[in-house]
C-alpha cells in the first residue's frame, strides 16, 4: 500500500529558523545580553502557559481578543503569554521573599497573539526584556532607556540608524483631564486610537478620536466620540515638537493646562531629563514625543519604543514603560515597576535590511575529512584533540567517499578549513590542512582550466600530526 504523508507546512503566523537564520540571531542575542548584564540584570524564565486569570484584563480589550486560550488536564482555563512583562509581575508577587527587592532581570523566549500576520509581525514572536521592579525612581527608568540605547550600538547602529522615542502617560492623563474626559475607559481608547499614529495616519486617527471609520477590509471601527474641540486639543497635543528634550518640555509646559497633574507629569520628565543627560544618552539618540503612548493599559509613567527610521514600514524594535500597579494585581503590597521588551523577530529583519548581521550557514571552522580505508576512530581522534582546543570541529560521515564531493560541502557551508587524512598520512604521522577560503580566493579570478586546477592546492600544507592544533589556529587566525 502507498504511504500517505503528512504535508509538511507552518501553522499561519508562525515561522521555522534555519541554522543560518539561528546562528545570526543567536550572535544578537549575545550582545545584547553582555549589556543587560553589564547594567545588573539577572536571567529568569518563566512557563509559556499561564492561568487565564493571571493574563486576562492586563493589555487591554484587544488584547484579550488576541490570547491563544486553552484548558489544562485539569479543566482550568489557560492561555499562552503575550508577553513577558505579565508573568514578571506575577512572578515578583509569587516569590518576593526569595527575589529580594529592588530587583532586575532579563527574559528571553517566544509569546503568542492571534494577530492579523504581517510583515514583521508574527502569532509568535521572541522576545529579550529588561524589567525593575521595587524603585519608583525615575532614574530607574533613564537606565533602562540607556541600557536598550546601549544594546542597539553593540548591535552596530549609527546615530540615525535608530531612535528611542520617550513620552509619559501621566502627561496625556493630564491632557485629556483638562478637555473634561476623565472617564478612564475613554481615556484608554483615546491612548489606544493615538498609538496607532504611525500605522493609519494623522487623518484616520482624527476620525476614530470622532465617529468612527471603516477600515481598508470594510469593517467599522467604532469611534471614541470626541467632540471636535477635544479632538483638535489631542492633535495639537501629539504635534508639539522641539529641538531638544528641554524644547519639547517647554512646548508642553505652555500647552498643558495649569493644574498638579500637569506640574508632577513635567517634573518627573525634567528629572528623566536630566538622568539621560548624567548618563550619556544623546539628544540624537532619545528623544521626547508627545505623540507616542504605547497600547496597553498597565503603562502608568515613562513609555517609551524604539524604531529605525530608514527601515520603511518596519514598526517599532523596541517598547516598554512603567507600571507602577500590575504587581498588585497578584499582591496587597504596592510594587512599582518599569521595563522594556525587544520584539528579536522584527529587529533582525531591520539589521539584515541595514546590513548588519552576516549569514553564516554553520559555527564549525574544521572539517575532518577521511580518504576511502581511513578508520572512523581516527578521524574522531582528530576531532577530539581539535574540539579540546576550543576549535569547533565536525567530522564527515555522508554518503560520498570523493574528496571532491566533501570539500564542496565545506565550501557550501563556509567552514574555514579541511582536515585531510589518508593512508600516506597515517603512514606518515602527518595530517594536511587546507584552508578553504585561501583557495576559493585564489581561483576567483582564473579562467583558464589548467591554472583553476592547479590552483586547487592553494592554501594547503601538510605538518605533522604534533603541529595540528598549532596550523589551525594560526590559520583561523
Amino acid at each position: 500500500m502507498k504511504k500517505r504523508l503528512v504535508a509538511p507546512q507552518t501553522l499561519k503566523g508562525f515561522q521555522d529558523h534555519l541554522p543560518a537564520a539561528m546562528i545570526a540571531r543567536n550572535a544578537v542575542v549575545e550582545r545584547i545580553r553582555r549589556v543587560f548584564e553589564q547594567y545588573g540584570f539577572v536571567p529568569v524564565d518563566t512557563p509559556v502557559l499561564e492561568y487565564l486569570t493571571t493574563l486576562i484584563g492586563t493589555g487591554g480589550e484587544e488584547t484579550n481578543k488576541q490570547l491563544f486560550r486553552l484548558e489544562s488536564p485539569e479543566r482550568e482555563p489557560i492561555a499562552m503569554r503575550f508577553d513577558l512583562t505579565v508573568p514578571f509581575a506575577r512572578l515578583v508577587a509569587q516569590y518576593l521573599v526569595e527575589l529580594k527587592l529592588p530587583l532586575r532581570r532579563y527574559h528571553l523566549g517566544p509569546v503568542f497573539r492571534a494577530d492579523k500576520p504581517d510583515p514583521g509581525r508574527y502569532r509568535q514572536f521572541t522576545q529579550f526584556d529588561i524589567d525593575a521592579a521595587g524603585s519608583d525612581a525615575v532614574a530607574v527608568d533613564a537606565e533602562i532607556i540607556a541600557a536598550m540605547c546601549e544594546a542597539m550600538r553593540a548591535l552596530g547602529l549609527e546615530t540615525g540608524e535608530f531612535i528611542i522615542k520617550i513620552n509619559n502617560r501621566k502627561l496625556v492623563d493630564a491632557l485629556l483631564e483638562g478637555l473634561g474626559l476623565s472617564n478612564r475607559e475613554t481615556q484608554k481608547h483615546v491612548l489606544r486610537v493615538v498609538d496607532k499614529l504611525g500605522k493609519i495616519g494623522v487623518d484616520n486617527v482624527r476620525r476614530e478620536l470622532g465617529r468612527g471609520r471603516v477600515d481598508e477590509s470594510g469593517d467599522p471601527i467604532k469611534g471614541v466620540g470626541l467632540d471636535e474641540s477635544a479632538i483638535a486639543g489631542v492633535l495639537e497635543f501629539i504635534a508639539l515638537t522641539g529641538s531638544s528634550r528641554a524644547g519639547v518640555l517647554a512646548a508642553l509646559t505652555a500647552r498643558l493646562p495649569s493644574s498638579e497633574a500637569s506640574t508632577t507629569a513635567l517634573a518627573e520628565m525634567r528629572d528623566l531629563d536630566a538622568c539621560l543627560a548624567a548618563l550619556g544618552v544623546a539628544e540624537s539618540d532619545a528623544v521626547f514625543a508627545p505623540s507616542l503612548t504605547r497600547g496597553l493599559d498597565y503603562y502608568t509613567g515613562p513609555v517609551f519604543e524604539i524604531t529605525l527610521p530608514t527601515v520603511a514600514g518596519l514598526g517599532s524594535v523596541m517598547g516598554g514603560g512603567r507600571y507602577d500597579h500590575l504587581v498588585e494585581r497578584f499582591h496587597d503590597t504596592p510594587i512599582p515597576g518599569t521595563g522594556a521588551s525587544i520584539g528579536l523577530d522584527r529587529l533582525m529583519l531591520g539589521l539584515e535590511q541595514l546590513g548588519k548581521v552576516v549569514a553564516e550557514p554553520t559555527t564549525t571552522r574544521a572539517l575532518v575529512i577521511g580518504m576511502k580505508g581511513v578508520p572512523a576512530a581516527e578521524l574522531l581522534k582528530l576531532a577530539s584533540e581539535l574540539r579540546a582546543a576550543s576549535v569547533a570541529t565536525e567530522v564527515y560521515f555522508g554518503p560520498s567517499t570523493k574528496m571532491r564531493d566533501q570539500l564542496a560541502l565545506a565550501n557550501e557551508r563556509q567552514i574555514p578549513l579541511a582536515i585531510i587524512v589518508g593512508d600516506d598520512e597515517l603512514k606518515n604521522g602527518t595530517v594536511s590542512v587546507k584552508n578553504l577560503r585561501a583557495g576559493l580566493q585564489a581561483r576567483a579570478e582564473l579562467k583558464d582550466h589548467d591554472q583553476f586546477k592547479a590552483a586547487g592546492k592553494a592554501g594547503q600544507v601538510t605538518v605533522a600530526r604534533e603541529e595540528l592544533i598549532a596550523t589551525v589556529q594560526e590559520m583561523l587566525a
